[in-house]
């Protein structure tokens, strides 16, 4: 089994926080989304994961090798590939041409998601979907009696269905995909400009490929601030039962509600922390009062009072606010609270 990870986007509406890292590696509960993503596919399938190929834009070195890394976790060869361009998902795909053989799993590294069953790979092909209130912001899938996908719906204006695709594929015949996104291509066949998987997808069903729906008992979505905080929101409720802080972490004269993750080196004092907190290695957490918040690594606060925040790496802050947003080596002073 490989695991394929479109990732090349700019991540444009998590900015600042992908300012100096791509959204993938933004960390939830302490570890960056696409390792979360990848090892709960892992643990969906029966088999083995040999490869974990991500198509990334000019992410740098460190990126990189953080990314193979990831792979090797998982005693998987980690490989890289780029697309320089953005042309759509079906174009996204195949600049992993290489890897695109046997069963695979393809999965945009924005979501997260919880389920409980194992993978069946003697089928053709399964989309992950979960129900929504409100499908037209999503492309969705209908199905027939025979729980078989019969149709694939992008951003209905009218209800088709409420099965919306959360963004993981398997596929038994990558080679089968490949060709098929590679058809579009070679024919320039674009919707909206650009050259989308679901119409490779559709021209596999009208050939005879079955796709069934694998739904998920819960979707995270990591797009903007506020869904990423609430994701790690759920992260830490689902690993609750799981030690989340460091026994390495200095904690003083401070409360920490649960469920929270506080990482290696951390040191808190005279501090309220909780519920729903992740702070990353080597933080310093003074005066201060947070909750329903992400704080990246080497990040210094002090007098802070604020939920529902995020904090990049390197960050110096000093004051009080109920909600921010700051990038990585940001510095913050509020002179009338100093």
């Amino acid at each position: 089994m490989k695991i394929i990870v479109p990732m090349a986007g700019m991540g444009k509406r998590m900015r600042p926080h992908t300012l100096t890292i791509p959204k993938p590696l933004l960390p939830i509960a302490g570890k960056p989304i696409v390792q979360r993503l990848v090892e709960d596919i892992a643990r969906l399938s029966p088999e083995p994961i040999e490869e974990i190929a991500y198509i990334i834009g000019d992410f740098g070195q460190e990126v990189e090798d953080n990314l193979v890394g990831i792979a090797e976790g998982l005693n998987a060869t980690g490989s890289i590939y780029y697309q320089d361009e953005p042309l759509g998902t079906a174009h996204a795909i195949l600049c992993a041409k290489p890897a695109l053989d046997g069963k695979i799993i393809v999965a945009f590294a924005d979501t997260l998601f919880k389920a409980d069953f194992e993978l069946d790979t003697t089928k053709d092909g399964t989309i992950w979907v979960h129900k929504v209130d409100d499908p037209s912001a999503f492309g969705v899938v209908k199905v027939d009696d025979s729980n078989h996908i019969t149709d694939f719906v992008e951003k209905p204006d009218s209800f088709v269905s409420d099965l919306a695709i959360i963004g993981v594929y398997f596929f038994r015949d990558g080679a089968y995909l490949r060709d098929e996104m590679q058809y579009l291509i070679d024919n320039d066949i674009k919707e909206k400009g650009e050259y989308q998987l679901t119409n490779a997808l559709e021209n596999m069903k009208n050939k005879g490929y079955v796709f069934e729906p694998g739904k998920v008992a819960e979707w995270l979505d990591c797009g903007n601030k506020d869904a990423t905080v609430y994701t790690n929101q759920r992260v830490l409720e689902l690993n609750k039962e799981v030690k989340q802080i460091s026994d390495k972490a200095s904690i003083e004269n401070s409360t920490i509600i649960e469920p929270c993750y506080i990482a290696d080196h951390v040191q808190i004092r005279n501090a309220v922390i909780g519920p729903h907190v992740s702070i990353g290695a080597n933080g310093m957490i003074e005066n201060a009062i947070i909750s329903n918040s992400i704080i990246a690594t080497n990040s210094k606060i002090k007098a802070g009072i604020f939920r529902n925040s995020m904090i990049g790496n390197f960050v110096e802050y000093h004051g009080e606010i109920e909600e921010v947003s700051l990038g990585d080596y940001s510095t913050f002073r509020n002179f009338s609270s100093s």
